[in-house]
């Protein structure tokens, strides 16, 4: 089974006809879309993070903010788009900054809920790293809800994971939480 065909059949069963002069390349094209969409299961954690950590005498908080992605919901196989904030206290470490960009990606480009990317996001920089806390907070639209089912254009789902001294502390927590919000 390949992608090429089955979206030949996808054409067919909606009722186009994919030899007609606009649809000869669709299949290839939608074939090669996917491995670009999906590429998150290709890539290897070691090899996205690449050793970029490093040693920092540093032990406040570090956010990183706005970071885009893209990812394909697991459901209905539509995107869903929006911004990752990720905040961390080093003990020792710190990453760094477009890895953390990097590790987004690798998990965003699977098929996803936004629940697990955005905890596994958190969870991959406290395994790394090791900080006294991480927070992850993902805002998304999914086009699940926009384009069809309720088609709600203007809503927005925030997902929100929280390890270590972000959980623990509510300080630490409100502090990110504002930093995050200005």
């Amino acid at each position: 089974m390949n992608i090429h065909n089955e979206v030949k059949s996808i054409l067919s069963a909606i009722g186009e006809d994919p030899e007609r002069e606009g649809l000869i390349d669709t299949p290839e094209r939608v074939a090669k879309s996917w491995e670009f969409l999906t590429r998150g299961y290709r890539q290897d954690q070691e090899k996205v993070i690449n050793n970029a950590f490093f040693e920092a005498d540093y032990d406040e908080m570090v956010i990183v903010k706005d970071i885009e992605f893209y990812s394909m919901c697991e459901h209905h196989l539509l995107p869903f788009y929006g911004k990752c904030h990720i905040g961390y206290i080093p003990t020792g470490k710190v990453f760094g900054v477009s890895k953390l960009a990097r590790i987004v990606d690798m998990f965003a480009r699977r098929l996803q809920l936004q629940e697990r990317l955005t905890r596994q996001v958190a969870e991959t920089i406290q395994d790394v790293i090791s900080p006294e806390g991480v927070g992850v907070i993902m805002e998304a639209q999914h086009m699940c809800m926009i384009m069809r089912g309720v088609q709600k254009k203007n809503s927005k789902m925030v997902t929100s994971s929280m390890l270590g001294s972000f959980r623990d502390e509510t300080a630490t927590r409100m502090e990110f939480l504002n930093l995050v919000k200005n």
